[in-house]
């Protein structure tokens, strides 16, 4: 198999090295090219024609944003991954990008003095995406849960009483897609968990809140759950529900990571399942890995309701692909067909129909 093509774009000639270095390390990779600004990289993709981009945010002459702008119009879908930086100004930048149709991004490393330090990184959060960017990910080594395989689609589903969301990579603009479709008189409340560092899921909240009907929040401890309010996991916080009288209240947490990530879709999939039962609403949508997993497997135990993300319209199909090949999905959907699923499931066991939501 041919090695996945990479063209890193970045003004530093230490990150250059650092990226460079890296990925030619990798057997799959080969970096065949480097810029430092996006007007070198612009007149360098039709020679090189890359697999994919690494895009550093800020540099002169032309910045990551308007490079991505102007490579969109000419490679609408080559993939794209913006290295940000971990602070309030890069975060707001991330989003941006995301929604300029970047694929995904990764974080600079803090201290790239420590060339160790920083390959390792790196290695762990760059490699992994590329290649599943470019369709290299192994998945045949997928757990598979205990519970037995291709358990048949709920019958006759109960009420639902709370949606719980899991997305990864390719998250923000599915979710921008997926809550406008959501009326304001969704009956459902929605706990969401999109994996992301700090500062960035604030950021994606209030992108989410402009473009939303809904309510949309980065969740605090303690936070009610209701209907007309979205909580989204803070980035490096497990966030799970608890039974407070006749209230739910959002639990953050910095338990362990579990598949690496926290958040992670599986502790808020269990703690859904174990509060609401049968009355569980659930999606997976796109996002690389197998986070979510073993929470929809607990969902489906209690005879919960499992959605999950098609193939064709996910930026990775990793998360919905473990859960489909378990057996454990009530339908796989295109994204653009999952709110009006939604909607019909929640309307479930309730007299009135919802209003269908207005453009903004």
């Amino acid at each position: 198999m041919a090695k996945i093509r990479v063209l890193v774009v970045d003004d530093s000639v230490v990150v250059r090295r650092l990226v460079t270095d890296l990925l030619s390390a990798d057997p799959d990779v080969e970096v065949v090219g480097v810029a430092a600004n996006g007007k070198l990289a612009l007149a360098k993709l039709d020679q090189l024609t890359p697999d994919l981009v690494t895009l550093d945010i800020e540099m002169p002459e032309m910045d990551g944003l308007e490079t991505l702008v102007h490579l969109r119009k000419r490679y609408p879908t080559l993939p794209v991954i913006m290295f940000s930086t971990l602070t309030e100004r890069g975060a707001g930048a991330t989003m941006e990008a995301l929604a300029c149709g970047a694929s995904d991004y990764v974080t600079k490393p803090a201290n790239v003095g420590s060339v160790t330090q920083a390959q390792a990184q790196l290695r762990e959060e760059l490699i992994p995406k590329i290649k599943a960017l470019c369709g290299r990910v192994v998945v045949t080594r997928l757990a598979v849960p205990t519970a037995p395989a291709r358990v048949p689609p709920t019958a006759s589903p109960s009420r639902a009483d709370i949606l719980a969301i899991g997305v990864s990579t390719g998250g923000p603009n599915a979710l921008a897609a997926l809550l406008p479709a959501l009326p304001a008189d969704f009956p459902l409340p929605i706990v969401i968990v999109q994996h992301m560092p700090p500062v960035f899921t604030r950021f994606l909240a209030e992108r989410l809140r402009g473009l939303c009907h809904l309510d949309v929040q980065e969740a605090e401890d303690g936070g009610v759950v209701r209907p007309g309010l979205v909580w989204i996991a803070p980035g490096n916080f497990h966030m799970k529900l608890r039974r407070d009288g006749t209230d739910v209240r959002v639990v953050l947490d910095q338990e362990a990571p579990e598949n690496s990530c926290r958040p992670s879709v599986d502790p808020l999939f269990r703690s859904v399942a174990q509060l609401y039962g049968a009355h569980t609403l659930s999606v997976v949508l796109t996002g690389m890995g197998q986070d979510g997993l073993h929470g929809a497997e607990a969902i489906r135990q209690v005879h919960g309701q499992v959605l999950v993300q098609d193939e064709a319209t996910s930026v990775v199909w990793g998360m919905p692909r473990a859960v489909a090949l378990a057996g454990l999905a009530d339908g796989v959907l295109p994204l653009g067909l999952i709110a009006s699923e939604l909607l019909r499931r929640a309307q479930v066991g309730r007299p009135l129909r919802f209003a269908q939501p207005l453009g903004r």
